[in-house]
């Protein structure tokens, strides 16, 4: 394997762990707690997977060919409270990394020096998805960090619980 074909591997490999975390987030969340802002400024989990939905499609839809902030995406709409159900939350979610995923599955090692266009910014390929990881990064550790926040003590830990690394460790050593 070269360097572009494990970095387009490693890349989905990563885009995949935060989906992941964020999926064990939202299974431990009533819907009431989906749309719980803790103030007049925050986004509610909806809210940010509302704006998660929006970028992805921008951004991942005709990936190679089109700039990537759409003139049909409506930004400022993505972040506004919407009463969503739990499904259709959940279909929000789904739609924007099937999106995402499909796109980056699809790409070729060669693709990745290739120039890209998001909101006019020339950008290659490779640059483009470092930096929608770290963006969807940081929406899933927010919402990590509400669903913690809301469900405290009842929170199901998704890495090493407090005070448990050192079993953490000694389980690793033994295999």
């Amino acid at each position: 394997m070269n360097l572009a074909e494990g970095f387009l591997k490693d890349s989905i490999k990563r885009f995949r762990n935060y989906k992941d975390l964020g999926e064990k987030t939202l299974a431990q969340l009533s819907e009431t707690e989906l749309h719980y802002l803790p103030t007049t400024e925050s986004n509610s989990i909806a809210m940010i997977i509302q704006h998660l939905h929006g970028n992805m499609l921008s951004r991942w839809t005709n990936f190679l060919t089109e700039d990537g902030e759409k003139s049909w995406r409506q930004r400022d709409a993505e972040f506004e409270t919407k009463q969503h159900t739990r499904s259709a939350i959940d279909a929000l979610w789904n739609d924007g990394w099937n999106c995402l995923l499909q796109t980056l599955e699809s790409l070729q090692p060669e693709d990745l020096l290739k120039k890209i266009t998001i909101r006019t910014e020339s950008i290659n390929v490779y640059d483009a998805i470092l930096r929608q990881l770290a963006h969807y990064s940081y929406h899933v550790g927010q919402i990590v960090y509400l669903g913690k926040m809301m469900r405290n003590e009842e929170w199901s830990s998704l890495s090493i619980p407090k005070g448990h690394s050192q079993q953490y460790h000694e389980s690793v050593k033994k295999g």
